[in-house]
């Protein structure tokens, strides 16, 4: 696999019958800096690794290829692996020798910088351990520095509550007020602390298309995002791992955008979504409205609306 990092070992004990756990890392370095998006506050921020098709699929198809091969060359028997289980990944592939955890929790390769998928084959097969590969970071704070709600309570601590990786795609209710300013533009996944590793300078681009980002997803309008029904949403998303949280919490996202854009034209797109059938999506639009031009709330909430999350955006609710 051109892309693909060689394969490191690593003794495992989690597999009952079994001797060994091989490591892989896939590149996905992006063809430019996507810090620069930032900049353009009418349009989304999605992270890279969301902008071609959805990871688990091209890369678990990959690994079973190999397992195949390794299959009809050995008769050993194994698992595949790719998010899909329990497995500490990012520590493993730094005892399996990829690179290490760095100060953000996530893993450096000399070779490839921060841009890495990981997967993982367990097999029966007696391997040799590859030597783990020791910490680069030094005294470098750049990614802890970077973040831009302050998730990292210290280096190689991640406080998950206050990441907007997991804000924007695990979060299921309203994104906490206090952090939404922070959040910009940022629609789906974060990349700050990943992009400004100085480790970088050695990372090549992504080869395997499926992986590349795709050209209406690299700076996609709010505006057009924020009028997404649920099949126009899914539609858009086809084979993304994006289409995985769904429309209204990714409206809620792009509601939150446009509260950060400080463009008034944005303020109608907001104001139609006042009525929307989805609460998490109505109390992000009455914050993006309130933000944008206030004086098109009315002074109370309309009397049909019972749901405490929205009932509390409201600037005059009791």
């Amino acid at each position: 696999m051109a892309e693909t990092l060689e394969r490191r070992s690593h003794p495992n004990a989690m597999w009952p019958d079994g001797r060994s756990l091989i490591m892989l890392g896939v590149n996905y370095g992006p063809d430019e800096n996507p810090l620069d998006g930032l900049k353009d506050k009418g349009s989304g921020l999605i992270s890279v690794y969301a902008r071609g098709d959805d990871y688990h699929e091209v890369i678990k198809a990959r690994l079973k290829a190999f397992a195949r091969w390794l299959v009809d060359e050995t008769g050993c028997e194994l698992k595949v692996f790719v998010d899909t289980a329990p497995l500490m990944e990012k520590p493993l592939a730094a005892a399996a020798g990829l690179g290490w955890q760095g100060k953000h929790t996530n893993l450096v390769s000399r070779d490839f910088g921060s841009w890495l998928f990981l997967g993982a084959v367990m097999t029966t097969l007696e391997i040799a351990p590859d030597a783990p590969e020791r910490d680069h970071c030094g005294s470098c704070t750049a990614c802890l520095s970077a973040c831009p709600t302050d998730a990292f309570p210290r280096p190689y601590a991640l406080d998950a509550r206050r990441c907007i990786s997991y804000l924007t795609i695990e979060h299921k209710g309203p994104i906490p007020r206090e952090l939404r300013a922070a959040m910009g533009n940022r629609i789906y996944g974060c990349d700050d602390c990943l992009a400004v590793c100085p480790w970088n300078k050695f990372a090549e681009t992504g080869r395997n298309m499926k992986l590349a980002a795709r050209e209406h997803l690299k700076r996609p309008a709010l505006a057009d995002l924020a009028r997404l029904d649920d099949a126009a949403f899914r539609a858009l998303f086809t084979k993304s791992p994006v289409k995985r949280i769904g429309r209204d919490r990714f409206v809620r996202n792009v509601l939150v955008a446009i509260g950060n854009s400080g463009d008034p034209a944005l303020a109608p797109v907001a104001a139609d979504l006042l009525t929307d059938p989805a609460p998490v999506v109505r109390g992000a639009a009455v914050w993006a409205l309130g933000r944008l031009d206030p004086g098109r709330l009315a002074l109370s909430p309309p009397g049909g609306e019972t749901d405490p999350d929205v009932l509390a955006e409201w600037p005059q609710s009791p």
